[in-house]
């Protein structure tokens, strides 16, 4: 059974910076073989992809995100990191772990979520 597990999320001001990680575990499974990103679902909206990386470290950002946020992985500690700087209160969501990922791709696992919020 594979896990990823967040932790990092919390409350922070507009223009602070927060940092996400994403541990996962199970047999048989190496993120370094996936394409792992990073989504997020504000109330009321769809989810979103706000970050991927390869295995290769190519990323990909959505605009909304690009030049704020950071996406970095560790193959051999089989995590990965998600570096959000310059917050907005739209970024105000619930973040979750997934893989594989791609903004043509649905996801096979899952983190529970951790919760970001930036007051304005």
């Amino acid at each position: 059974q594979v896990q990823l597990v967040e932790s990092g999320g919390g409350l922070v001001q507009a223009g602070g910076s927060l940092r996400l990680s994403c541990a996962a575990s199970g047999n048989d499974f190496s993120l370094s073989l996936l394409t792992m990103g990073w989504y997020r679902q504000a109330p009321g909206k769809q989810r979103e992809l706000v970050a991927s990386i390869n295995r290769s470290g190519s990323t990909y950002y959505p605009d909304s995100v690009k030049d704020r946020f950071t996406i970095r992985r560790d193959n051999a500690k089989n995590s990965i990191d998600l570096q959000m700087d310059s917050l907005k209160p739209e970024d105000t969501a619930v973040y979750y772990c997934a893989a594989p990922s791609g903004t043509a791709v649905v996801p096979s696992y899952w983190g529970q979520g951790t919760q970001v919020t930036v007051s304005s």
